[in-house]
């Protein structure tokens, strides 16, 4: 070999190197700052929810609710703490994290920031399931949270079908999941319209997403899903890293991209059934969470962490408002994140519209 080639190889070699380096310590500083982000958000959910259990008619000190946690206050401090505001709260979190993960997957795999379970048909899948068990057959309980995650998984497979044209485009998977949607909020305002009406307002508080009436075992049916389901869905997150990079080259480092997707959108499916099942259908805390998560995280990232825990954060928090807002007023949570929720989808179709492009 020439000097000048041997010398062109050896330039080749080092400027490959320096950006393998460059690579690595980019990878290791997005690591550290995910993980700060981690840490500061969690704190914030153990601090709102230890503020939320000091509030309530029967207000409480902090040192009261710490006897109640570690055994030692009296009967009604006991009761008040871990029957009726421990449960309430620990839901709050597990569904906004389920429901805060659920939609940084969806959005991930599709590179669509619309693609969450509330605008491509999943909570509205949900909502028909439930509406049909509640008001048609009474069902209630462990067997209400298995026919919606039965009717939401059929319905993601649905959806998924009708995007398949050599692959899912995140566009195509956005609108197809928005007809969906439409059909089933058409069937749900059936079911309502022709029901009793005392069924009627009993599916309406659980259509709107409500924690008025935390159900001990769909909590622990919420609890073991979330045990379950939030492990894989972190698991999938190399994977799914190497899908934003590209089709072919993701095949070209050995991940399968038509078995990752399809994982991926079974997990973030399953972990919305879960969260519904419990909680109903809460609006825009999945749309919400994972764009939250990645201005704080910075761009390139997945930040699946970080968006179950600002999920967990945004639920905890609109409860909060939901009860105490108005004094003896306690509104379904729903209504607080409809509220906060829909007018970043305004803004977001506004800007998505204003620079031309559908995702």
């Amino acid at each position: 070999m020439s000097p000048a080639r041997t010398a062109d190889a050896a330039a080749s070699s080092s400027s490959s190197a320096r950006a393998a380096a460059a690579i690595a310590t980019d990878c290791r500083r997005r690591t550290g700052r995910g993980l700060r982000v981690a840490v500061v958000l969690a704190v914030l959910v153990l601090l709102v929810g230890a503020v939320s259990l000091t509030l309530g008619a029967a207000g409480l000190a902090p040192a009261d609710v710490l006897a109640a946690l570690v055994g030692r206050a009296d009967r009604l401090t006991s009761f008040v703490i871990l029957q009726l505001r421990l449960p309430r709260l620990v839901a709050a979190a597990l569904v906004g994290a389920c429901l805060g993960l659920s939609g940084a997957l969806i959005q991930s795999v599709a590179r669509n920031p619309l693609a969450s379970p509330d605008i491509i048909g999943i909570t509205a899948a949900a909502s028909a399931s439930g509406a049909v068990a509640l008001v048609w057959f009474g069902i209630t309980g462990l067997a209400l949270s298995g026919i919606v995650l039965a009717g939401t998984l059929v319905a993601a497979a649905l959806i998924y079908l009708l995007a398949w044209r050599r692959g899912v485009s995140g566009y195509r998977f956005v609108l197809v999941g928005i007809g969906v949607a439409a059909v089933c909020t058409g069937f749900v305002s059936y079911v309502l319209t022709t029901a009793d009406l005392n069924d009627v307002q009993q599916a309406l508080v659980w259509i709107t997403g409500s924690l008025n009436n935390v159900d001990s075992t769909a909590l622990l049916v919420l609890g073991v899903g979330a045990v379950v389901l939030i492990p894989c869905a972190l698991l999938l997150g190399r994977p799914l890293a190497a899908l934003g990079l590209g089709d072919d080259l993701a095949a070209g480092i050995g991940v399968r991209t038509e078995r990752t997707r399809l994982l991926v959108v079974a997990v973030a499916v399953a972990l919305a059934a879960v969260a519904v099942s419990m909680a109903g259908p809460v609006s825009f805390v999945a749309f919400l969470a994972a764009p939250i998560a990645r201005r704080l995280v910075g761009r390139g990232s997945l930040a699946l962490v970080p968006s179950a825990l600002v999920g967990a954060l945004v639920l905890v928090v609109s409860d909060i408002v939901a009860q105490f807002a108005v004094p003896g007023v306690v509104f379904p949570v729903g209504v607080v994140t409809g509220i906060v929720g829909a007018p970043y989808l305004l803004w977001l179709l506004t800007r998505t519209n204003r620079i031309g492009r559908g995702g």
